[in-house]
């Protein structure tokens, strides 16, 4: 089948390459000419690991093309995916449809032949509606029908997460959309995996309630760490303990400095207003969004407390280890390491960091950080080490090196990687999130 995925942004690249791998022949479309330019010459717009390979083995193979031709892109196509951005709007925190709006109605326009329209975008409820009523009024001579399939990827796991998935959400009532995403999707029917047909609105819910119970699952833990400092209790003891209960299950559950990246903030925003429309309130989800954005100054102040207080910190330097919102991707989107650097550089520090992959992206966010060549540069001369992101990299520092380069060995811990009781018997004055 052919298949047009429109937006080459994370989801619609990863998705159409994955896509691509099964067999289909996919044509990946973006507005952006130095986007599609880059892709055509094999640079890749994201840092997603394997991402780059599967891309350039299904172009070689002749079934992944990327073009900026709308009407050329979707021609023939048996499923046309929107997979353009919906970040927060300005202002009031709904989900900024216009990029959706602005496809269904390109498409509307170009649409020739049968076709099943896919919102792949993580969209409010009744965002489908709006699409059909865009493209019926605009072609009602085509035959056509949409549906709602939302992602579920991982950034830095996105592939497998996309070949292997614990399940597929489509979300329509029309028996010919049915057979198509049946079709669509038959490549993974050798792993089993479920597919789940729901109503359109269901579908489009599915999403926004997967990721605002995850959030609460990140966001109880983070309280039960504060708590645990307090009684002498250890987070990573009691995650243990409850996730292994069946009901609850382990993901999820590692205390950290709150959740951000592309989707977790927007999301949650988006459905805390679509619940305000409905009449219908979601107070815990309020309550998560409100603690998770204080726990990022939080933990800058944590650090600022290791230096001495703020009277101590004035002057001194701190390295930060890990900028992206979690490890195995460049993102920086609501990255705790935005609000920490931002505390203690309002407090009077000096901050240089290292990140693997993020570091050209938060040039433009942090620009009162100093960006270092690697882990030991930013270390060198510090009053105390951070680790924010719990990047491979660091799971394994040569201590002795960070405790000589150091101007005084003080080591945060905001991921718990390390264990206590090695590295304070290193000499290093040591603290992290939820144990003593």
């Amino acid at each position: 089948m052919k298949i047009a995925m429109v937006g080459s942004g994370y989801v619609g690249l990863v998705s159409g390459a994955c896509f691509a791998d099964f067999g289909h022949d996919v044509v990946c479309i973006d507005k952006d000419p130095a986007k599609i330019e880059s892709l055509n010459a094999g640079v890749m717009p994201i840092f997603e690991p394997g991402l780059a390979e599967l891309v350039a083995t299904n172009v070689r193979g002749g079934r992944l093309s990327f073009t900026t031709d709308l009407a050329e892109g979707i021609a023939g196509a048996g499923a046309i995916f929107i997979a353009v951005g919906t970040p927060s709007r300005r202002g009031d925190g709904h989900a900024d449809l216009s990029f959706v709006h602005a496809v269904a109605a390109e498409v509307a326009a170009n649409l020739k032949t049968p076709a099943v329209v896919v919102t792949k975008s993580t969209v409010p409820v009744g965002t489908g509606d709006e699409v059909e009523r865009i493209i019926a009024e605009a072609n009602p001579a085509v035959r056509f029908a949409v549906a709602s399939n939302p992602e579920f990827l991982r950034e830095g796991a996105a592939i497998t997460d996309f070949k292997r998935p614990d399940r597929i959400v489509i979300g329509t009532d029309d028996e010919w959309a049915r057979s198509v995403m049946t079709e669509v999707y038959r490549p993974l029917f050798l792993n089993r995996a479920p597919l789940l047909f729901t109503s359109r609105r269901s579908s489009e819910l599915i999403k926004y309630a997967a990721n605002a119970f995850l959030a609460v699952k990140i966001t109880f833990i983070n309280e039960m760490a504060d708590l645990c400092e307090k009684v002498g209790a250890d987070v990573q003891d009691v995650a243990r303990g409850i996730g292994m209960d069946g009901r609850i299950g382990s993901k999820f559950l590692h205390a950290g400095p709150g959740y951000g990246g592309s989707c977790f903030p927007k999301d949650t925003l988006a459905l805390l207003k679509t619940a305000e429309d409905y009449d219908a309130p979601t107070r815990i989800v309020e309550a998560v969004v409100k603690v998770n954005e204080s726990r990022k100054r939080a933990m800058g102040r944590k650090v600022i407390d290791a230096l001495g207080g703020l009277d101590a910190a004035r002057g001194k330097k701190v390295a930060l280890l890990g900028l992206t919102f979690k490890p195995n991707t460049d993102d920086m989107r609501d990255s705790p390491s935005i609000a920490i650097a931002r505390t203690l550089t309002d407090a009077g520090v000096e901050v240089a960091a290292y990140d693997p992959e993020g570091m050209e992206l938060a040039r433009s966010l942090m620009p009162e950080v100093t960006m270092t060549k690697g882990p030991y540069e930013a270390v060198d001369g510090a009053d105390a080490v951070v680790i924010v992101t719990e990047w491979d990299a660091f799971r394994a520092l040569d201590l002795e090196r960070v405790k000589t380069l150091a101007k005084t060995p003080v080591l945060v811990d905001l991921r718990n990687i390390y264990d206590p009781a090695e590295v304070r018997g290193r000499g290093f004055a040591y603290s992290s999130i939820g144990r003593v």
